[in-house]
């Protein structure tokens, strides 16, 4: 197939600050069919003004990476593609540490030096040694580092640290670059299906209350956790095995390692859950922690205070967070551990967290996202070109899919485990099982026979260290099971935005932690 030339999108479609990345769109381009297909698309009318359907190949309920990724990808191929992002760009997202196996797909994407531009470099994951019968104050400032070079079979040894807000305006701004009719503030409200289970219109509306309604051929749900699909078809389901929620925040002046480890991210085991520390650019990290549903229901009083006395409860962290100043609201999620019964069906697909989510601890969300998103591609394109095919593309993209997934859960259930924890305070490379452990690090779950091979190997030795560890395994298989059990939605007060003190958090130490000015934020 000839690359279609440049096109626009329906008419109606307005610049917004994405555009400050890449240009805004030709208003002279025309729109190329795909060549050499017996179901090309026929001319369609362009506008999609209230009560009237505007027809489009492929619709693409989302702008975030995953979004952008398939919708770029499929305007490429010369469908007209039509992107819905309910919100404005740039807007805070979490989510900000990317895997090395993101960046062949920037790379595909042509975005890979621009996203470099607006990163910090990640040359890996650092776990601070914690309790697993060793002496904590002896090794109180010891950690391990998994470098991503050291993976097996590694494209990219290194990955990124991004602020969303930055980096899905640059990838929604490609796509619209890339022809993609991509508006914003424009919220889907309902989904119509025909007879034959396939969507035939799409109702939402903008910013300013106008209705839209949209025909597409195709419907791709990259709707991140509000799942649209998943919910209008009660296709979502509580993660039986994982409950976890979140609390986090934005600070300046966090101390970072020395020379090439300064754009690691930091993962720290705490009771209660873990912690991240995400290196940012302009001196800014990202800082939080995930937490079990019963410890978060323990909270009395206001977010900030929560938040501090989480992160200092921890001698590493407290010491690295010393004279920090929060620059960021302080956020707050419930239970947020899901999987829809289900990733397709006749006519639609979805992509990243609209399916699945489970735990960010590996930072797996944005490229099984955007991973996703190009297979979904591939099943859309060769559905509309060849419907009979379409039941087998989507079986082939659920089956390799669900099986990244699984391996991404089995590590994620585990990883507060005082199995997991000693396996991971004293990692040995026997057959090479620690570098498949950084390839999985690396995201690298779905198509390399020697990960795979190597990450059965590592579950062997899972079970045999367990068997070694038996009453910390059992005591750790029961606390996972009681809270896997335990429901935590938030409240109004922890899920608002707490606001900025502008002060700096005094110094902090395990015998006393110093709360300073977060202890008032919020009220």
């Amino acid at each position: 197939m000839g690359r279609p030339g440049r096109r626009r999108g329906l008419a109606g479609t307005t610049a917004t600050r994405a555009d400050r990345y890449h240009g805004a769109m030709s208003n002279d381009a025309t729109v190329d069919a795909p060549q050499g297909s017996a179901t090309a698309p026929e001319p369609r009318p362009r506008t999609a003004d209230a009560g009237t359907a505007g027809h489009c190949d492929v619709l693409v309920i989302g702008g975030g990476p995953a979004g952008s990724t398939a919708a770029t990808l499929l305007a490429r191929r010369g469908w007209r593609v039509v992107q819905l992002e309910k919100d404005a760009h740039p807007r805070f997202h979490i989510g900000e540490s990317l895997l090395p196996m993101n960046l062949p797909i920037l790379e595909r994407l042509g975005v890979l030096e621009q996203v470099r531009a607006i990163a910090t470099h990640k040359p890996g994951a650092e776990f601070p040694l914690s309790g697993d019968g060793i002496d904590a104050q002896a090794r109180a400032n010891d950690y391990n580092t998994f470098r991503f070079e050291r993976a097996l079979d590694p494209k990219f040894g290194y990955a990124f640290q991004v602020r969303r807000e930055d980096f899905d305006a640059l990838l929604f701004a490609h796509a619209r670059d890339n022809g993609v009719d991509a508006r914003e503030r424009v919220r889907v409200e309902r989904i119509e299906f025909g007879s034959d289970g396939r969507p035939v219109r799409v109702h939402a509306r903008d910013g300013d209350g106008h209705a839209q309604t949209f025909a597409p051929r195709y419907l791709i749900d990259a709707s991140g956790r509000d799942t649209v699909l998943g919910r209008q078809l009660r296709l979502k389901r509580k993660n039986e095995k994982h409950q976890s929620a979140a609390i986090f925040s934005h600070f300046r002046g966090v101390q970072r390692r020395d020379g090439d480890d300064a754009g690691n991210i930091t993962v720290q085991r705490f009771e209660h859950g873990w912690m991240w520390l995400i290196p940012l650019p302009g001196d800014v990290m990202s800082v939080g922690a995930v937490c079990f549903p019963e410890y978060l229901k323990q909270r009395r009083g206001d977010a900030g205070a929560f938040l501090m006395k989480t992160l200092l409860s921890q001698p590493q962290v407290a010491a690295r967070m010393h004279g920090a100043e929060r620059v960021g609201d302080v956020h707050v999620t419930g239970n947020y551990s899901y999987t829809c019964e289900r990733m397709t069906g006749p006519g639609w697909v979805m992509v990243g967290d609209a399916y699945a989510f489970v735990d960010p601890v590996f930072s797996s969300g944005v490229y099984l996202g955007m991973n996703s998103a190009e297979q979904a591609a591939d099943v859309v394109d060769g559905s509309l070109r060849e419907p009979a095919r379409e039941a087998a593309l989507q079986r082939a993209m659920q089956t390799r899919l669900k099986r990244g997934l699984r391996h991404f859960q089995w590590f994620i259930y585990r990883f507060n485990t005082p199995v997991m924890r000693h396996l991971f305070n004293h990692p040995r490379n026997t057959w090479q099982v620690e570098q498949a452990v950084i390839s999985m690090l690396a995201g690298d779950v779905f198509d390399n026979p020697a990960v795979l091979k190597r990450l059965r190997v590592f579950r062997w030795i899972y079970a045999l260290t367990a068997l070694q560890l038996a009453p910390a395994a059992l005591r750790g298989w029961r606390h996972r099971r009681r809270q896997a059990r335990v429901r935590y939605d938030g409240d109004e007060t922890l899920h608002r935005a707490a606001p900025l003190t502008g002060e700096a958090t005094p110094a902090a130490t395990p015998a006393e932690p110093a709360l300073g000015a977060e202890t008032g934020a919020g009220r």
